[in-house]
């Protein structure tokens, strides 16, 4: 999809819903992912209780580029204002960076809290791409909102094992928003 475009719905989509903005910046990264940075003076407004009016904006995005597109899925399109998601996205980065010391301590797998499908993507590509974390690998198991993402150790012996859902809330994951 065409920057200009994706611009276009979001402006009107701001300017319908009355929420201020001032500039509207498409830029899209290796991975497919097309990432829209809003520039607003009040970005509180746009991201809403924990991220909820960015997370229905994006939502509403994705489904009008479906549509006029007419493609069998919703693109890949995360919405962000003043840093807000990137902030998100980094914190789930540092989260996997101490597990991944605990992994490699202990030789023991380690489950991550329950995330959002966007965050696991986030946590799989930092593990895959980061150097430093080349001797581990991570895999999502589990089902609907209990989903969450294993990391052990590539050279692990695999004892046959189902590892454990974690299912309190663990320390800086609770407050993801995708």
């Amino acid at each position: 999809m065409q920057a200009e475009k994706l611009q276009d719905i979001l402006r009107r989509l701001l300017t319908s819903l009355g929420l201020p903005f001032e500039n509207i910046v498409v830029s899209a990264d290796q991975d497919g992912l097309t990432r829209v940075d809003i520039f607003s003076p009040v970005p509180s407004r746009i991201i809403g209780w924990h991220g909820e009016t960015l997370n229905a904006l994006q939502l509403l995005v994705k489904s009008i580029v479906r549509t006029e597109e007419k493609l069998d899925r919703s693109p890949f399109i995360v919405l962000d204002v003043d840093g807000y998601r990137r902030a998100q996205e980094e914190k789930v980065c540092k989260i996997a960076e101490q597990k991944a010391d605990f992994v490699r301590r202990t030789g023991s797998r380690i489950a991550l809290a329950p995330m959002s499908p966007y965050f696991r993507r986030i946590v799989h590509l930092h593990v895959a791409h980061n150097p430093a974390l080349a001797d581990l690998t991570t895999e999502s198991v589990g089902e609907g909102e209990y989903r969450q993402i294993v990391m052990r150790l590539k050279e692990e012996k695999s004892s046959g094992e189902e590892l454990s859902p974690v299912l309190v809330e663990e320390e800086g994951l609770e407050n993801l928003d995708v």
